[in-house]
């Protein structure tokens, strides 16, 4: 999963590399999506066809997993399909949350670890419900 020229922000891989096991538990049915950059990405979609606010998609992205310069971001979709799901984080893991759905991971605590896991549960189970897996 980690880009092996990837050295800039290197002391992150480990980081990234257990969030990547994290997020690869739902593979499958979730399917990763190879994407060419210059810095370690892993990310899971539904491919499927799906409405989704009206809007007919293909596919639809769920969680992943980047490499960035002093943080591993990772994303964290089903907030767009139920904003309110953000109540599953407790409010030290939201001050990570920039935006809407990246979280700024420096340091990966097994507290941390736990509630990633019970989020991304969570959110495999929103997009069950919504016919999206």
């Amino acid at each position: 999963m980690a880009s092996k020229s990837f050295t800039a922000g290197s002391d992150l891989l480990p980081i990234y590399e257990e969030l990547c096991s994290l997020i690869s538990h739902y593979s499958p049915p979730f399917v990763p999506r190879e994407v060419k950059a210059d810095k370690p990405q892993y990310h899971l979609w539904s491919i499927q066809d799906v409405v989704i606010a009206g809007r007919k998609k293909k596919e639809v992205y769920f969680a992943g997993a980047i490499v960035q310069k002093g943080y591993v971001g990772f994303y964290y979709m089903p907030v767009y399909a139920k904003p309110g799901i953000k109540k599953v984080f407790p409010p030290e893991i939201l001050k990570l949350l920039k935006g809407m759905s990246c979280f700024h991971i420096q340091a990966l605590t097994p507290q941390l670890k736990k509630h990633l896991r019970a989020a991304l549960q969570v959110g495999f189970q929103l997009y069950q419900e919504r016919g999206w897996v």
